[in-house]
């Protein structure tokens, strides 16, 4: 059975240990309720790294207080099932006591890049982000780390805040993992009841539609955007919180597609808030 580590203290030593083996380390930061796409980061690092860590830590401090961090799906048991089958050499799991220790009061923020997209509808939760990983790039050390393409932004902003405090980690981005009908693996899928599910292909199929568009040449973020929207309002269940254009460096909002862009949604369906996205130069190659 794959070993849990519950403390910033025995995740250090098992990590000293590797170290003076001379092994290299890749880390999977994770929230747990892993699905496939978690498992494909997985993957990414045992081919990569000598020993692959994964964080599996529902983390308090990037949920605002009307979000959903009591009813986030959890279930150890199967993801130590999935961590094992997959290669995987520790999970970490600590309590939030032990990340946040009575009296923490220091965090990570960053502007830019965390002021568009999510930023604007959930304005904390990126300062949580930014704290949790780089507590937990501090406990493991590793040499690359792996994100999924799917939270776009997260990846642009972890992959900012390494280079402005000369972290010194790989970042790795992994293409999006979707189910057979095309909705992007999400651990919040779980939420949706039958008619919820069938709704939420909208998103993918939006991405497919602005996809198309820039593909046959169209360059309009307001054309393109406006389509998308127009697809997704014809679904009862759907309630849009953003569909933009922005630029892939810094993610502020753009008009014309003339550099490396991303295209990425936020919609809730029912209760449930899902995203998806496509960069424009996975289509169209650079600008």
């Amino acid at each position: 059975m794959i070993e849990i580590v519950k403390t910033v203290a025995q995740m250090r030593s098992i990590i000293a240990k590797w170290r003076a083996e001379g092994a290299s380390i890749g880390l999977v930061p994770t929230m747990g309720f892993l699905h496939e796409g978690h498992a494909s980061l997985i993957d990414a690092s045992k081919a990569q790294n000598d020993r692959t860590v994964v964080s599996d830590f529902v983390n308090p401090i990037q949920f605002a207080p009307n979000e959903d961090l009591e009813s986030y799906p959890r279930d150890m048991e199967h993801d130590a099932a999935l961590v094992e089958a997959h290669g995987g050499d520790i999970i970490f799991n600590p309590e939030p006591e032990e990340m946040y220790r009575g009296g923490f009061s220091t965090f990570v923020d960053m502007t830019v890049l965390t002021e568009e997209l999510c930023g604007l509808s959930r304005p904390t939760h990126f300062r949580g982000v930014c704290t949790v990983v780089t507590k937990l790039f501090n406990i493991v050390r590793p040499d690359r780390a792996y994100f999924g393409k799917k939270d776009a932004q997260q990846l642009a902003v972890i992959k900012h805040m390494v280079d402005d405090l000369d972290m010194g980690i790989e970042i790795v981005g992994c293409p999006i993992v979707r189910e057979n009908d095309g909705l992007a693996k999400s651990s919040r899928n779980t939420y949706l009841n039958e008619s919820e599910r069938k709704a939420a292909l909208v998103l993918s199929k939006a991405i497919k539609l602005g996809s198309e568009l820039v593909k046959n040449g169209e360059r309009d973020c307001a054309k393109i955007t406006a389509a998308m929207k127009e697809l997704i309002e014809a679904q009862p269940l759907a309630r849009i919180d953003y569909v933009k254009i922005v630029n892939a460096a810094d993610m502020q909002q753009i008009t014309v597609i003339d550099r490396p862009s991303l295209c990425a949604l936020a919609v809730y369906i029912g209760k449930t808030r899902l995203i998806d996205n496509f960069f424009t130069q996975d289509i169209i190659g650079e600008v």
